[in-house]
């Protein structure tokens, strides 16, 4: 969007403008003038704040270097400029170089802040030019005329003695370049020669034109001699700002110096007034009531409300005068403006910086002087309230940080009171203000001449000298607080260290003990062995033991030794454990008693093990000859029990030898129960030289014992079975034989299984029935175990002849002494106990007449077992 900016300033040459506009559209070339002639333009000024331009749609974009061309050549402040980088940041400040040039009156016809910023040449050239016209040619003046129309007024007036000369416009009158060195030439004569110009050259009359103005005059060059000989009609505009710099560096001057001259009345007015004025200023009478200092204070108002604010405008109007005329003729290479002795810009200066001495005197001496009458009671009494309040703060204090609490203090309490401590350094700190407020007043008294102020010199000072004191007893204090809490640390870490290292020590010591009296329980040589290793391991320990438990007994005696050594009377106590020295002492010298001892514990252990192992030995050598010996007589009853060869007589006789050998052996074992009596008392419970026991030992002797009983009881049976049943010896080798074959086991009988393959063997057709019915025949006791003798009774029975049970029956009759019944003692009386009890369990009671209590029907039992008897 384009801005437009109207402030109703308009003058005729302002008006030509659009025309200029429109002209420059036709012709490219003036562009080119104009680039080249504003940019040195704006170099030239720019350059005096230190920066320039290269590209002049460009460096203007954002705005900061167009705003300090404005602050240049205004000499005037504008906003802040934006420093960002956005669009809008660039926006903001070209707007505030286009306000600041409407606000000079000047109207801006299509110029808007984004032209400027997107770069638009033609927008640029014409912002240039407007602030070219406004600060450059606006001024000017001549006869009347102004503007455009003065320059060129001037310009004609001063080249109209020359020849070839006839400036009538700002472009074709230039081409020659016989104008531009007529004006050099009016003013400063020295620099050319007029006479040997030539205007067919005006290539060298423009060069050396601009040459010389450029170093003599310090005008820049601002037009190319070339541009202009081969444009038909140059741009105006650079050549009215070419020219304008000309006006300004040789009419300007002149000005100036007429004017200067016509302020030399007022210099010796003001040089004047300055010096009646001067020692009124310098009088410092002292007047006695605050009324008259009061009428003197607004004598010195008015004077300076009313009398120099005229004669600073006037002295600062001289002196921009005639620093701006010096300037121009120093520029102009003319030679300086010398003033008459006494009117110089310095002799009002210096006058100036006298009366500006002794007001400033004069006016410190009024506000003094009325301060020390008015405050004087004023600060005598705030100094009595504070010097008091300070006193009733300070007083005790001195006691307080005199104090030696911290020697019988611990670490928590040192803390605590350096905490406290620091407070107090916080509330003295706070203090310090109060105490230099006191000192300042005093001072101020004394500079007001307070009439009892030795009183007040005196109680300050007693204040300054008890501050000082508190402050060096307060710093001592703290480095005495500070020292101890440093040495209470260090003991409180030593005490730290003896609790981690005394209580793993101690720990270690009560488990020593612990296992240096352990009831121990051995039972072997090897044991005890390494109890013995293990004890002498520990032994070897002892050493670093006790160089532990000195290193601990040192961190407590480097306690003691900081206590004595630096006076301190606390009661330290280790907070971090409860073991004491004493304690690690006595259990120490108890550790040392307990070795020796457990050493000769050891050793009798040793001659204890060693008595057990001769025992063991001793019992070993018997119990494995006694072992073997009772299982080889087992194996030869078995072999006697099972043999066929032989008659039941022959086992008979061997298994009677058997019984003899075995009794003879008797002693034997009772020698072994003696030495396991022995083993016992000593509390032995094994042995490895022996895997008999003397359990075993007795389990097999009693077993030994039964068993060739057992044996021999069958073998008698089995003779009274032979006789009772007339079975031969081969029918018994054979049936021997036939119940060896099926007991698979070898151990005189056969299980269920077994004797059912015997039956199958010898043709029975068996059911589960008949097979129930034999067995209950011949294991009535329901044991799954058929004996051999169970076995020759159910043969007996099977291959008998008709007249067996007879044969039984007949038996009975003559045990029973002719009775028809039996009695349990005649039973047991004559036969075996085995049958016996065989026959009581099986044989019903006799129910007949004349029979006592508890006879047996010997008939019927009969009957059952073999069938109905013929008797």
């Amino acid at each position: 969007m384009t801005v437009h900016y109207d402030n109703g300033y308009e003058d005729e040459y302002m008006i030509q403008e659009d025309e200029w506009d429109r002209d420059m559209l036709l012709d490219p070339a003036w562009e080119q003038q104009q680039r080249k002639t504003f940019t040195a333009w704006c170099n030239s000024h720019l350059r005096k704040a230190g920066t320039q331009i290269e590209n002049i749609e460009e460096d203007f974009r954002n705005g900061l270097k167009l705003m300090l061309l404005l602050e240049v050549i205004s000499g005037e402040r504008l906003p802040k400029p934006d420093r960002g980088k956005m669009r809008f940041h660039k926006i903001a400040n070209v707007n505030k170089a286009l306000d600041f040039i409407t606000s000079k009156g000047v109207k801006l016809v299509s110029i808007g802040a984004e032209e400027i910023v997107d770069g638009n040449v033609k927008m640029t050239l014409g912002m240039i030019w407007t602030i070219i016209l406004r600060f450059a040619i606006q001024d000017i003046s001549v006869e009347e005329t102004s503007a455009k129309e003065g320059l060129l007024l001037w310009c004609q007036r001063k080249t109209a003695p020359y020849r070839n000369v006839n400036v009538q416009n700002f472009h074709v009158s230039w081409k020659d370049g016989l104008a531009f060195c007529a004006l050099i030439h009016r003013h400063r004569p020295d620099l050319l020669d007029y006479s040997k110009l030539n205007k067919d050259d005006p290539l060298g009359n423009l060069n050396l034109a601009f040459e010389i103005a450029e170093k003599h005059l310090d005008i820049p060059k601002m037009l190319d001699a070339e541009d202009i000989i081969n444009t038909p009609k140059p741009d105006e505009r650079a050549i009215m700002t070419y020219v304008s710099c000309f006006y300004h560096a040789f009419a300007g001057a002149e000005c100036l110096v007429s004017s200067l001259i016509s302020t030399l009345p007022s210099c010796f007015q003001l040089l004047e007034w300055i010096r009646r004025t001067t020692p009124w200023l310098e009088n410092r009478t002292p007047e006695k009531t605050m009324a008259e200092m009061q009428r003197k204070l607004e004598d010195f108002r008015d004077y300076r409300r009313q009398h120099k604010p005229p004669k600073v405008q006037e002295k600062c109007q001289l002196e921009i005068n005639f620093n701006t005329l010096q300037t121009k003729l120093r520029i102009s290479n003319r030679p300086a403006f010398m003033p008459s002795e006494g009117k110089m810009v310095s002799d009002i200066a210096s006058a100036w910086q006298g009366l500006e001495q002794a007001e400033k005197g004069f006016e410190e001496w009024l506000l003094t002087e009325i301060r020390r009458l008015e405050r004087l009671d004023h600060l005598a009494e705030k100094f009595r309230q504070k010097a008091t309040n300070h006193e009733n703060w300070a007083s005790g204090k001195e006691l307080m940080l005199s104090q030696k609490d911290y020697e019988t203090a611990t670490l928590t309490e040192i803390r605590a009171l350096l905490r406290k401590h620091e407070a107090f350094e916080s509330d003295l700190a706070a203090h310090q203000d109060r105490v230099e407020q006191i000192a300042a007043i005093a001072q101020e008294l004394n500079e007001l001449d307070y009439h009892d102020v030795a009183a007040v010199n005196q109680r300050c000072q007693n204040i300054c000298d008890l501050w000082d004191k508190l402050g060096t007893l307060t710093q001592k204090r703290r480095e005495a607080l500070e020292r101890t809490e440093k040495l209470l640390e260090t003991i409180d870490q030593l005490f730290l260290e003896f609790a981690k290292r005394s209580a793993p020590f101690n720990n270690w010591m009560e488990g020593a003990m612990e296992d240096l009296q352990d009831m121990f329980i051995v039972h072997t040589i090897e044991e005890v062995q390494s109890l013995i290793a293990a004890h002498e391991q520990f032994k070897a320990t002892l050493p670093e033991a006790d160089a532990e438990r000195q290193a601990i007994l040192g961190i407590h005696n480097e306690v003691q030794k900081i206590s004595q050594s630096y006076g301190i009377k606390a009661n330290i106590i280790n907070p971090y454990s409860t073991i004491t020295t004493e304690q690690l002492l006595n259990k120490w010298e108890k550790v040392k008693k307990l070795v020796p001892q457990r050493d000769g514990a050891l050793q009798e252990e040793m001659a204890r093990q060693h008595g057990h192992e001769r025992l063991r030995r001793q019992f070993a050598a018997q119990a494995n000859l006694i072992g073997p010996w009772i299982q080889a007589r087992m194996e030869e009853i078995g072999r006697c029990s099972l043999e066929i060869g032989g008659t039941l007589e022959d086992q008979m006789t061997q298994l009677k030898q058997c019984e003899h050998i075995i009794v003879a052996y008797k002693p034997n074992i009772d020698k072994l129960e003696g030495d396991h009596q022995l083993i016992q008392e000593s509390l032995v419970f094994d042995n490895k030289h022996t895997n008999y026991t003397m359990e075993h030992m007795r389990v097999g002797w009693e077993l030994l014992l039964t068993t060739v009983a057992r044996t021999i009881n069958e073998i008698e049976t089995q003779i009274l079975t032979r006789d009772a049943k007339g079975i031969s010896q081969q029918q018994m080798n054979e049936f021997r034989s036939s119940f060896n074959h099926f007991d698979r086991k070898k151990n005189g009988a056969m299980d269920t299984d077994d004797f059912r393959a015997c039956l199958i063997s010898m043709g029975y057709d068996l059911g589960e029935v008949e097979f129930a019915r034999i067995m209950m025949l011949v294991d009535p006791n329901g044991t799954g175990i058929v004996s051999f003798q169970s076995f020759i009774d159910f043969m007996t029975r099977e291959t008998a002849d008709t007249d067996t049970a007879e044969q039984v029956v007949a038996s009975f009759r003559i045990l029973a002494a002719d009775k028809p019944y039996i009695l349990v003692e005649e039973l047991r009386r004559e036969l075996p106990p085995e049958q016996a009890e065989y026959c009581i369990m099986r044989m019903p009671p006799y129910t007949g007449h004349g029979a006592p209590p508890g006879a047996l029907d010997y008939t019927a039992f009969s009957t059952a077992l073999y069938g109905e008897s013929d008797l």
